[in-house]
């Protein structure tokens, strides 16, 4: 394809550099975000209770003189891409009559507040960090090689679960990360509650420390809720009278339970491994028990632009950590009908955003 210098040729050019540009480029914000995190700047705006100038910032963060026009230009980016955003308030030196710049919080910097319910800086982290970042330097022999690896397996020999369990600090890392995105479901539980109305017994299969069965069990005390991982994930968790945790292999097989809980479990798997998990769920409950999936549904038809590539995103990152798939209804109803159930009904959750409810019926 040529392009001229004139006319719609030339608009076309325009507009096709702009684009390839922007996403060759978009790592910066990627990364100037994760430095806003690591200064805990939100922290530090939220802490000073009222409009922050760029001054009195850098003061809070101990800047040297010399990166106050860093931090500027930091700003600059993360105020444009809706981080933060500008005001005006009265000259603070003791001028009268002029007016300065200074910063406010924006609803995706309140997420990013460490002394707040609902903080999703742990998970940002967690997806920022370098050591997934740097293996995708290795795409191009991963892509290219005639096996079935994984991008981390790849590169570092072991699969994500491996890996985890031999590093304890990345380990307490993931689960942080998992405990955060948990606490959106404290929100979505409210749009939720019919679904676990009349249960006796419910166990959150993959369910880590068990932050979502908490919330879960606070609504509905009387239900007798299992969290079941690895031996290693739930050893030092302690239970009450009607929360325990039980350690195990999904794999394997599954305590019983009126509903069995899969929050972010099945999009880690493929198809093959996904069948095994769901089989052994459909013997853990009775016939009139169910299998409750929180989990990414593809909808490139109905849903915007920047929430289909957020799930597009999703699905290369479960696909590069471990062979993982975002799936799209079709491919959801192959997996339920192929295991034995007889019905299932998808409801999304608004307040999650990339999630919808999946319950399935024997």
């Amino acid at each position: 394809m040529t392009f001229s210098a004139n006319g719609s040729e030339e608009s076309e050019l325009y507009h096709a550099q702009i684009h390839l540009y922007k996403y060759a480029y978009n790592f910066l914000s990627s990364m100037a975000l994760k430095s806003a995190i690591e200064l805990d700047i939100a922290d530090v705006i939220h802490n000073h209770g009222k409009p922050i100038t760029l001054s009195e910032l850098a003061s809070a963060l101990k800047l040297p003189p010399s990166k106050v026009t860093v931090l500027n230009r930091f700003m600059r980016l993360l105020t444009h891409n809706g981080f933060f955003a500008k005001t005006t308030i009265p000259f603070q030196n003791g001028k009268e009559g002029g007016e300065e710049e200074a910063y406010i919080l924006t609803p995706p910097s309140k997420l990013l507040i460490r002394s707040e319910p609902i903080c999703l800086a742990p998970y940002a982290m967690g997806v920022l960090k370098s050591s997934y970042i740097e293996r995708w330097h290795h795409s191009k022999k991963w892509i290219t090689e005639d096996n079935e690896l994984s991008l981390v397996e790849s590169v570092t020999g072991k699969n994500v679960w491996e890996n985890l369990n031999g590093d304890p600090d990345a380990l307490i890392r993931f689960q942080e990360s998992m405990a955060a995105d948990s606490q959106i479901f404290k929100l979505a539980l409210k749009e939720c509650k019919h679904v676990f109305e009349g249960l006796g017994s419910l166990v959150d299969v993959g369910g880590g420390t068990g932050e979502t069965t908490r919330f879960i069990h606070e609504a509905f005390p009387h239900i007798k809720c299992i969290v079941f991982d690895q031996p290693q994930v739930v050893a030092n968790c302690t239970g009450t009278q009607n929360l325990s945790f039980v350690g195990g292999d999904m794999f394997e097989s599954i305590p019983s339970g009126d509903a069995i809980l899969l929050k972010r479990v099945l999009h880690d798997w493929n198809d093959d491994l996904c069948l095994k998990i769901l089989k052994n769920c459909k013997e853990a409950i009775s016939d009139k028990g169910k299998v409750i999936i929180i989990d990414i549904k593809i909808d490139e038809e109905n849903d915007d632009r920047e929430l289909t590539e957020l799930k597009l995103n999703f699905d290369l990152v479960m696909l590069t950590l471990m062979n993982g798939k975002e799936r799209v209804k079709k491919e959801w109803e192959k997996l339920i009908y192929e295991t034995g159930f007889s019905n299932y009904k998808i409801t999304p959750i608004p307040v999650c955003g990339l999630m919808s409810l999946i319950e399935v019926y024997p």
